[in-house]
């Protein structure tokens, strides 16, 4: 039976905690690195303040968790996990734990710290059960470049620890508004951690809060995708994200949690004549006003429940509904379901599945065999030579992280297939899954045998492609990376 790349990292760890265990510390600390191989994947949520963090997590999620307004909360490393029973626990600085009390208001979740500081609290765990959370953790970290010099540390101490071992998180999505310099600095400490760093495995970043570069109009997201494709090919991005993608996180969350009352008070809106919502919704100061056209138009809507929308739905998010109910949209899961798309967070929950979700295995592996890196790095006790041969041995055959810094290339245009060919190779290297039938095209439930054929053809015109005088040495190595997944496919 073919090793994988987690038995090889989980057998590494193992011995690394043999040779270390004359240092309990440290051979208790990659005992868990052990253990964590078997957790669901950890991926980070950060960015810089107002980035639209937690509104994002909560569309992930599909459920308002994560705390939007600036309490203490938001100060907190916050884990969001699955559970069987619903819980939140504080643990302090010091190491100890506190239940918190589980208060639900308005659908959100509402966490109080009982008269505890931020500073003194060391991170919150969240434990809710959620069919989205079975195969992520998502950990919510404090916005950086904060007017609190040590909120924004928290995060840098998190995704970037000060004694220099790997982070807790095994991937990263990151939120900017624009693209700055200190975006590509933070995407560049992420990845400079040692293995397979030539290029990022596990960063995507998102352009948020999306919308507001259309000035809220209903075809806002055209000019963000635009921008989206336009910062692939930037020089400065390249090589430090797997993807950039663009989501308006608020209309996300919104469509991940509408109630049935929204969608009556939204249908309401739609039935008005057209342009006196559109009047209305030309800034946020005109819709909730007195005199506002809707005002006068649904009389029953009070100032108070016109703001309560906006929180919800932004002007954007509104434009974008009553359209969609005047065109037809006639249930609030239809509407829910077309939110979604349009907004960019079903792109986004595509892209984190295809590229994170479906090769957890593979980005776990890659943090433990950075817990390793990092240890005979620190510390090279007698045996940690023969350890670090044998993870250069280990990163040597991973065939995965090769894939995954060639589809990185791939979307950021530094490698580019001929026509003809990009839409197989990208196929082929799991663009579209990571599962053989994905990869190969075929139906989910095709047979071994139509696998094997498949995955023998495809080996015999890649080779070709490989071998191909008129294609240059970048795209022929391309090509070769494409043959050996093809010749692991055949003897899956």
């Amino acid at each position: 039976m073919t090793r994988t790349l987690t038995d090889s990292a989980r057998g590494l760890l193992l011995d690394a905690a043999r040779v270390y265990r004359d240092d309990p510390a440290t051979a208790a600390w990659l005992t868990h690195q052990v253990d964590r191989l078997d957790e669901p994947l950890r991926l980070a949520v950060a960015g810089k303040v107002k980035a639209g963090k937690s509104t994002l997590l909560n569309a992930l999620v599909g459920e308002r968790l994560a705390p939007v307004d600036a309490g203490e909360c938001t100060k907190v490393v916050t884990w969001y996990r699955d559970a069987p029973q619903t819980a939140v626990t504080m643990v302090g600085t010091d190491g100890s734990l506190h239940e918190l009390p589980v208060d639900r208001r308005d659908g959100a979740l509402v966490i109080d710290l009982q008269g505890a500081s931020a500073q003194d609290v060391e991170m919150l765990v969240v434990d809710w059960p959620s069919q989205s959370l079975r195969v992520a953790t998502l950990i919510d970290t404090p916005g950086l470049a904060s007017l609190s010099h040590e909120v924004g540390r928290r995060t840098l101490r998190f995704l970037h620890p000060d004694d220099e071992r790997p982070t807790d998180a095994d991937a990263v999505v990151y939120l900017m508004r624009h693209l700055h310099a200190g975006d590509a600095e933070f995407l560049e400490a992420f990845r400079g951690q040692g293995v397979a760093q030539t290029a990022s495995v596990n960063s995507l970043a998102v352009i948020s809060r999306a919308d507001e570069i259309g000035g809220g109009r209903v075809d806002a997201m055209v000019s963000a995708r635009a921008i989206a494709r336009r910062y692939r090919s930037d020089p400065a991005l390249r090589g430090l994200a797997q993807n950039i993608v663009a989501v308006a996180g608020l209309v996300g969350e919104t469509a991940r949690t509408l109630r049935q009352t929204e969608f009556t008070v939204l249908a309401s809106l739609a039935r008005q004549p057209k342009e006196a919502v559109e009047a209305s919704l030309l800034t946020v100061d005109r819709f909730v006003a007195p005199d506002s056209p809707i005002a006068r138009a649904v009389p029953e809507l009070t100032p108070a429940q016109r703001a309560g929308l906006l929180r919800r739905f932004g002007v954007f998010g509104l434009r974008l509904s009553t359209m969609l109910i005047r065109q037809g949209v006639a249930t609030p899961a239809a509407l829910a379901a077309d939110l979604v798309q349009r907004s960019g967070l079903g792109e986004l929950q595509a892209a984190l599945n295809s590229q994170f979700v479906e090769r957890r295995a593979v980005l776990k592996a890659r943090s433990a065999l950075l817990a390793v890196h990092q240890v005979v790095q620190d510390d090279p006790v007698p045996g940690a030579r023969e350890l670090s041969a044998q993870l250069e041995r280990i990163l040597t055959g991973a065939h995965e992280f090769t894939e995954l810094r060639l589809l990185g290339q791939l979307r950021f245009g530094s490698v580019t297939f001929p026509p003809s060919l990009a839409a197989e190779g990208a196929a082929l290297l799991g663009e579209a899954g990571a599962g053989p039938a994905a990869r190969l095209g075929l139906p989910p439930d095709a047979a071994p045998a139509d696998l094997r054929a498949a995955a023998l053809d495809a080996l015999a015109r890649w080779q070709e492609h490989a071998e191909n005088p008129m294609l240059d040495r970048t795209v022929t190595a391309a090509c070769r990376t494409v043959v050996r997944t093809c010749e692991g496919l055949v003897t899956t």
